[in-house]
């Protein structure tokens, strides 16, 4: 009866748990699985209890974990499976003599998020590197050829204004980056407040009207006064890069249009351009850091390619969705709903 009752109490606490968890007998045999287990490796407890391990999953490392487990080692491995990471920890179980093992502990922990984070982080770091480097290589370079007077009278202003050019370039990529880090630690030291929408779109709007006139684009503003709790300074953020944009990707005489709409009891900030618009086949990748759908022509506007990541960030961190349609040679849509 005792016995009994340890058992339902296991079961009980090892049902709640996210993890998965499985005990092995002194053969490999299942001697119990729980809930989170059979989710990860898609399997019935009915079906797996009592058998040896190979039929909880074939997967290799799991396979040869379980083995070593049983053979006294500590083990620790990383599993793909289906799609997902996981940790995977087993430990030997040992008869009250200390020596013979009697079984393993197996425990499986998802770390999909943390290991596609540290993946994001190398990826970002190894990036940033490269970006950082082009710009100063041409920076030394120039220099270089001015400080050893190769450089001829006439050609010293020219490679003054290069190097004034790349070191634009430079802070605006650093700016983004720093700008990039605050979204991804949440370190965002303004207090939330009401913002409304359509002023702040006349603001950017009024910011961008000179670059705009440059290249004929015409800037028009649609809707309403609607209101949203957020961070200022990241809203504006977020529609900048945006309308900056749709300026720089149009065509001559193009149009940039904003609108602020209430749509049921959500409210939608729309910005669509006339511009080149997006290929298919990039429009799920646009939003990651450093995509560029085409690299000369965001070099040659002076594009970081972090544009559309703060966006995205941006969105995520007022709890807004973002969603675009793009057709090649017609345009562009974004809309943010909040």
């Amino acid at each position: 009866h005792k016995s009994q009752k340890q058992q339902t109490e296991f079961r009980s606490v090892t049902e709640k748990m996210n993890e998965g968890l499985i005990v092995l007998g002194e053969k490999g045999n299942v001697l119990s699985i729980n809930q989170a287990a059979c989710k990860i490796f898609s399997c019935l407890s009915k079906d797996v209890c009592g058998e040896n391990y190979v039929m909880i999953s074939r997967d290799e490392k799991f396979c040869d974990g379980a083995r070593r487990a049983m053979s006294g080692e500590s083990v620790e491995e990383k599993l793909d499976i289906f799609g997902r990471v996981y940790q995977m920890m087993a430990n030997a179980i040992y008869d009250d003599d200390e020596i013979n093992v009697s079984g393993a502990v197996i425990l499986i922990l998802d770390i999909t998020e943390k290991y596609r984070a540290e993946q994001q982080r190398r990826e970002f770091s190894a990036n940033v590197s490269h970006e950082l480097k082009t710009p100063l290589t041409s920076i030394s370079g120039y220099a270089e050829i001015i400080e050893n007077g190769i450089a001829k009278k006439e050609d010293i202003p020219r490679f003054a204004n290069m190097i004034h050019s790349e070191a634009k370039r430079l802070i605006a990529l650093i700016e983004d980056i720093i700008k990039i880090s605050h979204l991804d630690e949440k370190n965002i030291p303004m207090e939330a407040e009401d913002v409304d929408l359509y002023d702040l779109c006349d603001d950017v709007l009024k910011k961008l009207q000179s670059r705009a006139n440059q290249d004929n684009i015409s800037l028009k503003l649609n809707g309403d006064h609607i209101s949203v709790k957020g961070v200022k300074r990241l809203l504006f953020e977020m529609v900048y890069n945006l309308c900056d944009n749709g300026i720089k990707y149009n065509k001559a005489g193009g149009t940039l249009t904003l609108s602020v709409v209430q749509s049921d009891k959500a409210v939608q900030l729309i910005v669509s351009d006339t511009g080149i618009g997006i290929p298919k086949e990039h429009q799920s990748r646009v939003f990651e850091r450093f995509y560029r759908v085409d690299k000369s022509h965001s070099k040659e506007t002076g594009g970081t390619g972090l544009g559309l990541s703060i966006v995205k960030n941006a969105a995520l961190f007022h709890n807004a969705k973002i969603d675009l349609e793009s057709t090649e040679g017609i345009g562009s849509k974004f809309t943010i709903t909040f």
